[in-house]
């Protein structure tokens, strides 16, 4: 680990068992540290990218399995995180997640609002935003469609 927000969110993360980090793109250090700390790792992302065992790593696009009927057994973890996620993703990651029945939580790049119902944490400095699994006619924040 590098930063104390990247310990610090591993912290919070590694309370699940098993996780699923969307778009893992070339910076797996959460997950080989969640992997570290004794989780069960899956990484996602749309390219191809280098993770290190235990991690396991998935080529898929969220998107696409927002949109299938089921997402993928790959999907299947206690939660799903996607790290710098932007807007136009937030929704299709809370759908995989609702779908799987899963946790599901992100970080912006810091200046983009939620574009789902979420609830916020900080942790290390760091705002985690916790999508709402209710029901998607529950309370809308701006940009909820």
């Amino acid at each position: 680990m590098k930063h104390r927000g990247e310990e610090t969110l591993v912290a919070r993360l590694s309370t699940y068992d098993s996780l699923v980090e969307v778009g893992v793109g070339r910076r797996p250090d959460v997950a080989a540290a969640l992997a570290d700390a004794g989780c069960a790792v899956t990484a996602t992302d749309v390219h191809e990218f280098p993770v290190s065992d235990p991690v396991r790593f998935v080529r898929d696009d969220i998107v696409t399995a927002s949109e299938a009927t089921t997402p993928g057994d790959h999907y299947r973890a206690e939660a799903l995180y996607a790290l710098n996620l932007p807007p136009e993703l937030h929704r299709p990651l809370r759908d995989v997640a609702r779908a799987v029945g899963a946790d599901c939580l992100f970080t912006t790049l810091g200046f983009d609002e939620p574009a789902v119902p979420v609830r916020c944490e900080s942790v290390g400095g760091e705002t985690l935003y916790v999508a709402e699994s209710g029901a998607r006619d529950g309370p809308r924040r701006t940009g909820e469609r």
